[in-house]
């Protein structure tokens, strides 16, 4: 038998019902984290809103409460996993535009909010937003937080038990390492570190006498790495006291959660050796300063060009998307300066997106591995090691595969907007920042972007958030077709 049919002999498509029984328990989750914005509507008279709400919440609770009752099975494929994984951010995007319609958007607006709220992108086709009713508003901030933990998360710490099946939800992969720890409790952990870290941005923000609707949209914004903002100048809107407050809770919602719950049993000297944490510091210090000087040199005064350097620099590694400046006026090296930072992203673990900061250290091992080997003796053996771990051929392959895909998302994504006569720089920057999730804008997506581009942005977005091979497994054929395995 040839290697692939071999492949093709012990590959299974996914169970309908198993996918139908997740779902089921993933519309229950979104009835329920619809409740908020339901009573957000209620409290600005807003009914046009409310009861399309209502009729959201009714349809995914009775939807929910019938599928949720179909068998579980004992195991999870991986394919499974990932595909549950797609459409629980798919389709809560595709059944949230349908109410945020109600602001008097069209649908294609309307989708490109809902898909850029809930992978947490903040990238916007409104060319304002002020006007736009508060409870829209509230909306959209609203969806990137929960979108931010993820739905999946919030769906094992609310509902699902402990078993193999939960765990793959949490993590496809299966990792050897993390089968100690229940599912269950890892993801109420996470969902505790999350809302206190919420709580805490909303009292600083108070504290600073922000008020409170402002307070509100942007810490839900903020600590998922979102970026919407209820005013047009984002960041600029807020005084200098709030603009370090909001820029802190992103840097917070990039670091990998995991590593909070850690400091109840570890000193902080220990926390801190964290090589991602380390790296994450250094980055934001070195993006910084190096966009403080760009702007500088291009005549802004000492003291301006270091607030907004560091502003910006927070902005684009914690893929958050606030922005203190107009991005389309900026200059080109700053553009590019942004463009790597987007790229880089936050920690494995966090709200934030890009291709994360433990990826690209372990490229960097390698590449650091390759030269070593040139000067140690021919039959030398030389591991790879990141910090304390040994990296495992799996790692590695994961790793390389991720970050090649990720640059040819941005690379196939980048050509529509050139052939159709785009600056080139602007394009590629829209695209990096939907990949990456962050938000920032160059200007394209505003306004009369056709409808094609808004469909490559909305598919970059969902990719970045799922970190593409899930939406590459829910497109494969190989998925849906061919032999299945038993349900139970």
């Amino acid at each position: 038998m040839a290697r692939d049919d071999t492949v093709l002999a012990l590959s299974y498509a996914v169970r309908l019902p198993v996918v139908l029984k997740y779902l089921g328990q993933l519309s229950l989750v979104l009835a329920v984290l619809t409740l908020p914005p339901l009573l957000a509507a209620l409290w600005f008279e807003d009914h046009g809103f409310a009861w399309r709400l209502l009729l959201l919440i009714t349809l995914t609770g009775s939807i929910g409460a019938v599928l949720s009752r179909l068998p579980a099975p004992a195991r999870l494929q991986v394919n499974e996993a990932l595909v549950i994984t797609a459409l629980a951010f798919a389709g809560s995007a595709l059944l949230m535009a349908w109410p945020l319609m109600a602001a008097g958007i069209g649908f294609s607006a309307a989708l490109f909010e809902a898909v850029s709220a809930v992978t947490t992108t903040g990238l916007s086709s409104l060319v304002s937003v002020e006007g736009m009713p508060p409870a829209f508003l509230f909306t959209r901030a609203w969806m990137q937080w929960y979108g931010g933990l993820g739905i999946v998360v919030l769906t094992v710490a609310l509902l699902l038990g402990h078993g193999l099946a939960s765990h793959r939800l949490v993590d496809p992969e299966l990792r050897a390492e993390n089968i100690a720890t229940t599912t269950r409790h890892y993801a109420r952990r996470m969902l505790l570190v999350y809302v206190l870290l919420t709580l805490s941005g909303l009292f600083l923000l108070l504290l600073v006498q922000v008020d409170i609707f402002s307070a509100v949209t942007h810490v839900l914004a903020a600590v998922s790495t979102g970026g919407f903002s209820s005013a047009d100048a984002s960041l600029a809107a807020l005084p200098p006291a709030a603009q370090a407050v909001v820029s802190l809770l992103c840097v917070a919602g990039a670091v990998a959660l995991p590593l909070y719950y850690l400091t109840f049993s570890r000193s902080l000297t220990e926390v801190m050796r964290d090589v991602e944490l380390r790296a994450l510091l250094l980055m934001l210090s070195v993006f910084g300063v190096a966009l403080a000087l760009v702007l500088a040199a291009h005549g802004m005064p000492w003291d301006a060009a270091l607030r907004h350097g560091v502003l910006l620099g927070i902005s684009a590694q914690t893929t958050s998307g606030f922005s203190s400046l107009e991005i389309g006026g900026l200059a080109d090296g700053a553009m590019l300066l942004l463009i790597l930072a987007m790229l880089g992203g936050g920690s494995l673990g966090s709200t934030a997106g890009g291709i994360k900061l433990l990826r690209l250290l372990i490229l960097a091992r390698l590449v650091q591995l390759a030269l070593w080997r040139t000067a140690v003796a021919e039959h030398a053996v030389v591991q790879p090691w990141l910090g304390t771990r040994r990296l495992e051929h799996d790692d590695i392959e994961r790793v390389l595969l991720l970050i090649l895909l990720f640059l040819l998302v941005i690379a196939l994504s980048w050509l529509p907007f050139v052939l159709l006569g785009h600056d080139p720089l602007d394009a590629l920057f829209e695209v990096v920042s939907a990949t990456a999730t962050v938000g920032l804008s160059s200007g394209l997506s505003a306004g009369d972007l056709p409808p094609l581009l808004q469909g490559v942005l909305c598919f970059d977005m969902l990719a970045g958030r799922v970190e593409i091979v899930a939406l590459l497994v829910l497109l494969f054929p190989g998925t849906w077709f061919g032999k299945r395995a038993n349900v139970s």
